[in-house]
């Protein structure tokens, strides 16, 4: 199964792996999303970590607890895809041209 496999390449190219990594993280750090919800009532911004940094919530909302709670949750899901989403094609980007198999 294993035949033809250099193990010292692989071990090169794991670290390699781990360096594109580290990488990627700090980049994502730069990369900002922002969701928009009831039509810009809600505006929410995160980084590619997933770390929030910045929320603008109408001052209509501020009356209506059960809509700023819908709103939200629904920018918060927005978010959380766009940076997941993000992630995975980072991931697949790291791993093209990479065939620990040779070939």
């Amino acid at each position: 199964m294993f035949e033809g496999m250099n193990l010292g390449d692989m071990g090169k190219m794991l670290e390699q792996v781990q360096e594109k990594a580290k990488e990627v993280q700090e980049q994502s750090k730069n990369v900002q999303f922002t969701a928009k919800a009831g039509g810009g009532l809600i505006e929410l911004t995160a980084n590619g970590l997933g770390e929030v940094i910045d929320l603008t919530i109408d001052d209509s909302l501020m009356d209506d607890k059960e809509s700023l709670q819908i709103l939200l949750m629904s920018a918060m899901n927005d978010i959380a895809k766009m940076i997941e989403d993000n992630k995975k094609s980072q991931a697949m980007g790291m791993m093209g041209g990479m065939n620990p198999f040779g070939g």
